[in-house]
């Protein structure tokens, strides 16, 4: 009988990523999740009220990616105003935040899990204020519906998927925080089996709270006290306080938008850099025939990585909070300057290392970025009855996170996106940890409008750094090659971060590898698990794309 019900469990796991649709649709990175989402849409929700139910969902059924102790940027369009919001939930640095946070007692740096794996890297999540604040602008449905698909499941339990005991059998961090250990191990110290119902009570009653009393009952009171208690308890304390947490305000700000061909692709901004990173490589690609390449061609595969050599170079020197500092936001992706900057991509010859530009609007001389990032995250994309939309990338930043369990949900490993060194020669690092500050991230909501005006598609990806050359080569399958969202999300992954560069292993790009070596190129093979969501409109109607790297699928009606 346990054998059976094991069976019946994993089948719900056996599904299309992709699919169509007439009305709406939501895209998320667990069925579960997606599921949730859909039955807001079904009851008239909006694609900002799918997007919360999704988002608590996949708090529960992936952990390791995203939730409350985390944060996120929301993209949103409006179908009736016309109008596109940029919501910041981007997390923040304490108020007793130094500079030598990850520095050892004798000056040298921590090694980078020595400090994800500590009470330091926790930054003051912001996931819920930003659902806040986006609800009361975009919400549909009352805040307490949102949280019911979640609260059940967490009471009721859900199955382990192979995933989730992928990561938690690898992860040579999580048993070290004794809640962790006994949440997401057996007795035994093995990691969850697949297929093992596992509830959580402790996260129901939270979320139980939260419907009811909203965001404050997390940022004020016991919720609070315990981050706060967890965080300064930690072997490797960290300085977050109640006093934060109450502080916390998510932003709105004006999303980044730019031309690429006919196309207006519309994307995040700073502190974000994905935003101006995806429209800095559209715009260096412009000039090439690109869309008469094929994708698996080195030719194409050596212009893509070229362009994000430039672009990263730029992203990393100049992009930090632009509450903190000069960001050159409008001249990063100015026509103009990336044009004469594409004139540094030979067809011929990869040029190594790219060094910054200077667009106009550039800030006095900034020291070199040393920002060490990991993979992680995940991304929500949905499409309402309205024709509204959710582009939704959300994260604790690292799998796991702290590794820190409180009340049955992980606290973020955030600021270890800030630079571990502060400055060079005396010129501070624009991504250097501050007080209160949020750090660089590389998250790329987006959506992109067709040559009419109107919406024609919202995208994202999950996985650290590469997130903005997946969403590139993403836009770029769609756009130039033609092919289907499905397709172009399952297209093999590829691109430069001004370092090597780098294929997906166990692809067809590996057949090219010695023509790029040929080019000058340092390849890697390796893994690139993206985690792209999202939803394209068709002359047939919605059709949603999920990556079969991860668990995810697209649902609508």
């Amino acid at each position: 009988m346990k054998s059976i019900l094991r069976l019946l469990l994993l089948a719900f796991w056996i599904a299309v990523p992709g699919a169509n649709a007439a009305q709406f649709m939501v895209a998320a990175a667990n069925p579960h999740a997606a599921h949730a989402g859909l039955a807001m849409l079904r009851a008239g929700g909006s694609a900002l009220d799918a997007a919360i139910a999704a988002q608590m969902v996949l708090n529960l059924v992936e952990p390791q990616s995203s939730g409350i102790g985390g944060g996120a940027f929301v993209l949103h369009w409006n179908e009736t105003q016309k109008k596109i919001s940029a919501y910041d939930g981007r997390e923040t640095a304490p108020a007793g935040t130094r500079s030598d946070r990850f520095l050892r007692p004798d000056g040298s740096p921590m090694t980078f899990p020595e400090a994800i794996g500590s009470g330091r890297s926790v930054g003051v999540p912001g996931l819920l204020r930003v659902l806040e604040l986006a609800h009361a602008q975009q919400g549909r449905l009352p805040w307490r519906q949102l949280f019911e698909p979640a609260i059940r499941l967490a009471e009721e339990g859900f199955a382990v998927s192979p995933r989730l005991h992928r990561l938690i059998d690898a992860d040579p961090l999580l048993g070290r925080n004794p809640a962790a250990r006994a949440y997401f191990y057996l007795a035994d110290g093995s990691a969850l089996p697949v297929g093992q119902l596992l509830k959580n009570p402790q996260l129901a009653e939270v979320l139980r709270r939260l419907a009811l009393e909203g965001p404050d009952a997390f940022y004020r009171g016991t919720i609070a006290r315990a981050i706060a208690a967890a965080v300064a308890s930690h072997p490797v304390p960290g300085d977050l306080a109640e006093p934060d947490l109450a502080a916390y305000r998510a932003v709105e700000r004006e999303p980044i938008c730019g031309r690429y061909r006919a196309y207006r692709v519309c994307g995040m901004p700073p502190p974000s850099s994905g935003g101006i990173a995806v429209l800095a490589i559209l715009g260096l690609l412009e000039r090439f025939p690109i869309g008469g390449m094929r994708p698996d061609s080195s030719g194409a595969v050596h212009l893509f990585a070229e362009a994000g050599r430039l672009a990263y170079a730029d992203r990393d020197h100049y992009v930090g909070d632009p509450d903190f500092v000069q960001v050159p936001a409008a001249g990063l992706v100015d026509p103009a300057y990336l044009g004469e900057r594409s004139k540094l991509i030979r067809p011929e010859r990869s040029m190594g290392r790219a060094i910054p530009g200077k667009p106009v609007g550039t800030p006095t001389a900034r020291g070199a970025d040393a920002t060490l990032e990991s993979t992680g995250t995940s991304h929500i994309s949905v499409i309402d009855a309205q024709g509204n939309a959710v582009a939704m990338t959300t994260t604790i930043e690292s799998a796991f996170g702290s590794r820190i369990l409180v009340h049955g949900f992980l606290l973020n490993n955030q600021l270890t996106d800030f630079s571990f060194a502060a400055e060079e020669d005396g010129r501070p690092a624009a991504n250097r940890v501050e007080p209160g500050k949020r750090p660089r991230s590389s998250m790329a909501p987006t959506l992109v409008f067709d040559p009419a005006g109107g919406l024609l598609l919202t995208l994202g990806a999950a996985g650290g750094p590469p997130i903005i050359n997946y969403t590139a080569r993403t836009l770029i399958s769609v756009l130039d090659w033609k092919l289907e969202l499905q397709q172009a999300i399952a297209a093999p992954n590829m691109g430069s971060r001004n370092r090597q560069t780098e294929i997906e292993r166990g692809t067809a790009l590996e057949r090219i590898a010695a023509a790029l070596r040929a080019l000058g190129h340092p390849v890697q093979a390796v893994e690139l698990t993206s985690g792209l969501h999202g939803i394209v409109r068709t002359p047939r109607g919605l059709a949603g794309g999920a990556d079969p790297r991860r668990e995810g699928v697209a649902l609508g009606d």
